[in-house]
């Protein structure tokens, strides 16, 4: 599998934007896909995730504002940001989790095998 996110930019405090990450190669046997950031300085955090059930994690600092989406025709999954806020700012991974493997926890990166190459959300 291979991801390519877009979508990113800079965008002023209160303002939106939208994140998509196209999958290509073999992705039938993709358990769980999401969204990871890592501020400057800081470690990668997991931002949100849907498993292949259509089910959803938040991490509390998103709750309300992002949503986590997919399009299985598309093999696309988005993030979309609202009410953006400066600690926002951070290049945003998309990463894919394929059956098997260890268990950390849904937002936990090192439960994902799968990473894009980054796209920079900066919110001033």
């Amino acid at each position: 599998v291979q991801l390519v996110e877009s979508g990113g930019g800079s965008v002023q405090a209160g303002g939106s934007l939208r994140l998509s990450c196209v999958a290509s190669g073999v992705t039938y046997n993709i358990y769980c896909m999401g969204w990871f950031r890592q501020p400057p300085g800081k470690e990668r955090e997991g931002v949100a995730i849907i498993d292949s059930d259509g089910l959803t994690t938040y991490a509390d600092s998103v709750k309300g504002r992002f949503t986590i989406s997919h399009d299985n025709a598309k093999n696309t999954l988005y993030l979309q940001m609202n009410s953006l806020k400066p600690e926002d700012t951070a290049t945003y991974y998309c990463a894919a989790r394929p059956y098997g493997g260890k268990w950390y926890g849904p937002l936990a990166p090192g439960s994902y095998s799968v990473w894009g190459m980054g796209t920079q959300v900066t919110v001033s």
